[in-house]
């Protein structure tokens, strides 16, 4: 008797080669929202569900040990900050006020309960700040390192909710604070784990550093200007958080609107400390607004009426504008050069 089989490999396709966005979509493509409650679903900064006279928003994300921290040189009571503060941010892309979370922590043996402990200071330090409640969660073994898995619940009214396909031709794209500083930071702290782990004596030298490792270790969401926005009288019409560099959360609002986009490197807002340590590291601090990621700035889009409501606005910088999807994504360099833009952040796979 011979038993005929099917030689043939299956396919098979690394993550790597779509990337954490095509997979994200080839697992959305398989499902549409049934339920009529769903305003959105898979796609934006939170998903989006119909309460009546206002939305619930909610939105989760995991940071992993040895992939988005490392416990060298991350304190564990920053690390339950930023875990709640990265997800408040993508409350805020939403133009909506948070209101409750939940922690998902998976540990090894190695961690104590003062350790636990230790993370939910920073946890309850976030929920004190932006005004949130903590009201569940779950603790699992973990066989390795730390996970902290937080969800995020917020709300907003039905019409003022702000998604990221809203944008139109020839509307100002604005940014706030400055860029760069969080992936300047990361390289100082790198930089100073390697000298440690060369000389157990050494002391860190960061007093120098403040400011740009305190943008990667303890990340604020920008929640005040959220609020700002309804003082100013102004409703963006598209926005994202900078989470994964600027250029990349440029494409998102493009795509989502079927536009283009035109960015002018001299309006790029970057801090003086961002600047003089990344010219000290050798990297070009454009490359580091543009690409560098974890900001958790508010990057939007207005119309051009509401310009006067926000140009002297310290905190808020207008960096370009959305153009036909024809004239493309576009830089333009301070010798008004024109190049394609270039989304090089951070990479998940």
């Amino acid at each position: 008797m011979t038993i005929e089989t099917d030689m043939s490999e299956e396919k098979r396709t690394e993550i790597g080669e779509i990337g954490e966005f095509g997979l994200i979509e080839r697992i959305a493509g398989h499902f549409i929202p049934k339920n009529e409650k769903t305003v959105k679903g898979i796609g934006d900064d939170t998903a989006v569900y119909d309460l009546g006279d206002k939305y619930l928003l909610t939105t989760s994300d995991m940071l992993l040990e040895g992939v988005h921290f490392d416990l060298s040189y991350m304190p564990l009571p920053h690390l339950g900050y930023k875990a709640v503060a990265v997800n408040i941010s993508d409350i805020a892309a939403m133009n909506g006020t948070p209101t409750q979370i939940t922690v998902n922590l998976g540990l090894s043996n190695r961690f104590s309960v003062e350790a636990v402990e230790a993370i939910y200071e920073g946890v309850k330090a976030a929920c004190d700040e932006y005004n949130v409640d903590l009201v569940g969660g779950d603790t699992t073994a973990s066989p390795s390192g730390l996970v902290i898995s937080v969800t995020a619940l917020g709300e907003v009214d039905r019409d003022k909710v702000v998604y990221r396909n809203g944008a139109m031709e020839n509307d100002i794209l604005c940014v706030t604070g400055d860029l760069g500083g969080a992936f300047v930071g990361l390289q100082v702290l790198e930089r100073e784990k390697q000298e440690y782990l060369a000389n157990p004596d050494m002391q860190p030298q960061l007093e120098k550093y403040d400011y740009v490792v305190g943008r990667q270790l303890r990340p604020k969401a920008r929640m005040d200007i959220i609020h700002e926005f309804k003082d100013l009288g102004i409703q963006p019409t598209s926005m994202i958080d900078v989470s994964d560099g600027l250029a990349s959360e440029a494409f998102h609002l493009c795509k989502q609107s079927g536009l283009g986009v035109a960015i002018y490197e001299d309006k790029l807002p970057i801090e003086k400390q961002a600047f003089e340590t990344a010219a000290e590291f050798s990297i070009d601090p454009n490359s580091c607004a543009m690409n560098g990621g974890e900001d958790y700035e508010l990057l939007f889009t207005i119309g051009q009426d509401d310009f006067e409501k926000i140009k002297n606005h310290p905190d808020i910088h207008t960096i370009g504008y959305m153009q036909a999807k024809e004239k493309g994504r576009t830089f333009v360099t301070r010798s008004q050069n024109v190049v394609e833009l270039q989304a090089q952040g951070w990479r998940h796979f």
